[in-house]
């Protein structure tokens, strides 16, 4: 096996691994939510009401944060469900960390440059 073949085995394995991790703290934090055993910061019955909305109002209304401030309402099973997307969403980054060490300078150079891509668009700065 070559490098190359290495190197994509190694990515696939870790996104491997990172989906199913995903997978299953999204399916545990569904579960939660849906089963009512975390109250919900947005009460379920209001939610129709409230989509309805455009989003400032529905912020208003359901006194919902912006940015990263749902951070602070994972004890509510709506939120603890953010979380999940949250693992998704960085699976390509912890893999392309994890992928970094075993390729040639120039492509580690490359996908440093996008680690630092993703780390910026993710800050909320732009």
């Amino acid at each position: 096996m070559d490098l190359d073949q290495r190197a994509e085995a190694l990515y696939a394995d870790w996104l491997d691994r990172l989906v199913r991790i995903a997978f299953s703290v999204s399916l545990v934090a569904l579960l939660l939510y849906v089963s009512g055993a975390l109250e919900s910061y947005v009460p379920l019955s209001a939610l129709p009401e409230l989509w309805r909305l455009p989003l400032a109002q529905y912020l208003e209304r359901s006194a919902s944060p912006t940015g990263w401030g749902w951070i602070a309402l994972v004890r509510h099973g709506d939120y603890l469900n953010l979380v999940a997307i949250a693992l998704f969403a960085l699976i390509v980054l912890v893999s392309y960390l994890r992928l970094i060490p075993a390729l040639p300078r120039l492509q580690a150079a490359i996908a440093a440059a996008q680690v630092l891509v993703l780390l910026a668009a993710m800050s909320g700065l732009f």
